[in-house]
């Protein structure tokens, strides 16, 4: 006897995507989502679909653009709010491409300042290993120095003046930070112009760094009751509370980055050996030992907590779509258990502050300090001396007149 289909998971569609609404399922459910949540997608395909036949549209006009529009469309009219999903209606394309219904999307061609910018982004990940994040930051900040040339003035003809203007342009409209970002930036771009030979000769050294007052604070570790609260915190009898705990007591044990941590694969983890490996900045790929407690914690998510995916990613979504964490899942993730520790919240960076702050209390070289936290200078690791102020102490010079001051 067949087993009755619930009333909920019915979801009448017409118009042009109706043809296709069997096949969207199937492709949801093979992308993990729960049954209610696939009644949910379909309710809003079969929107999209009363929407596209509403104005005449057919499946031919399907494009990441219309969809955008229709996000728009829904947001403007406040309609159906619980239950817009921009995945959902990528899969839905993802379908209709593998169907041959659409052709996959090429790139509109751009500007001459949009071509030139792609070949920079290209150059900083392809060539010179930056992280994904800092090539879209020093981009924004190239297309705001390249707005801001004179309109008469072609590249060919920049000179050290129209490069030293855009800095102090850009320094009196923003932080420090900001400026010095900016300034990073602007030297990547006139390195990659004169490499291209865009321009005659090598003008980086024209934007001139921008210095700041410096506090030099000491490193801000948290304390080992805070840690112990921060993993506490985690339910590992939900198999999210067991991926929040793997992904923190990594991040304390072996001070890892949260890009770091969101980019660990199956494929870096050695169990026999004991190893780890840590994909780290400007694509270096780094061997580490790999604790017991952070291992079992893994393998603990792993079996009990990871969805099924094909993925190699360790840490996946803990909803459909079943993608891999983003680095800013990592930084939620520690803020949220801050919350639930009722302790003041901070990022995910303080806590590897913490893991060199604990490793200079156990005397651990700085060397061997720098290899962990894998600096590529000493004069990085060098911070974390200042956290040992009973040992500093011995190096400071005696008070002129002893004890009388």
């Amino acid at each position: 006897m067949a087993k009755p289909t619930p009333r909920v998971s019915r979801v009448l569609m017409t118009g042009p995507l109706a043809l296709f609404a069997d096949a969207y399922r199937v492709e949801l459910g093979e992308r993990g989502y729960a049954p209610l949540s696939m009644v949910s997608e379909l309710r809003q395909v079969a929107r999209f679909s009363r929407w596209l036949e509403v104005d005449g549209l057919t499946v031919a006009d399907v494009s990441e653009a219309r969809v955008d529009e229709f996000l728009e469309w829904q947001r403007a009219n406040w309609r159906h709010c619980h239950s817009w999903s921009r995945p959902g209606l990528r899969c839905l394309l993802d379908v209709l491409r593998g169907l041959g219904v659409l052709a996959a999307e090429q790139p509109a061609a751009g500007s001459p300042k949009d071509v030139l910018l792609a070949q920079f982004e290209r150059y900083l990940l392809a060539e010179r290993g930056l992280a994904a994040g800092t090539v879209v930051l020093y981009s924004a900040c190239v297309r705001r120095f390249v707005d801001g040339l004179p309109s008469d003035r072609e590249l060919a003809g920049l000179a050290a003046g129209d490069v030293t203007a855009g800095v102090l342009r850009e320094a009196e409209s923003v932080s420090v930070s900001a400026a010095q970002n900016f300034v990073s930036g602007v030297r990547w771009f006139l390195r990659f112009c004169f490499i291209e030979g865009l321009v005659g000769g090598d003008l980086s050294r024209a934007a001139l760094l921008v210095r700041g007052r410096s506090s030099s604070p000491l490193p801000r570790g948290i304390s080992r009751a805070d840690a112990r609260a921060l993993l506490g915190s985690c339910d590992r009898r939900q198999a999210l509370g067991r991926r929040d705990y793997a992904i923190i007591i990594l991040l304390l044990r072996l001070g890892s980055r949260r890009g770091e941590v969101a980019g660990v694969r199956l494929d870096d983890i050695d169990w026999r050996a004991g190893e780890l490996v840590i994909r780290g900045k400007g694509s270096r790929r780094d061997v580490l030992p790999l604790p017991a407690d952070v291992g079992e914690a893994i393998a603990a998510y792993l079996r009990r907590g990871r969805p099924r995916s094909d993925r190699r990613e360790v840490f996946l979504r803990s909803k459909a779509p079943y993608e891999p964490i983003a680095s800013g899942t990592v930084a939620s993730t520690v803020r949220r258990a801050c919350r639930r520790a009722g302790i003041a919240e901070f990022g995910s960076h303080r806590l590897r502050h913490t893991a060199a702050c604990e490793m200079v209390r156990a005397n651990v070289p700085l060397y061997r300090i720098g290899q962990v936290l894998r600096h590529r200078s000493l004069q990085s690791t060098a911070i974390y001396a200042r956290v040992d102020v009973e040992r500093l102490r011995l190096l400071a010079a005696p008070w002129p007149g002893g004890l009388a001051r």
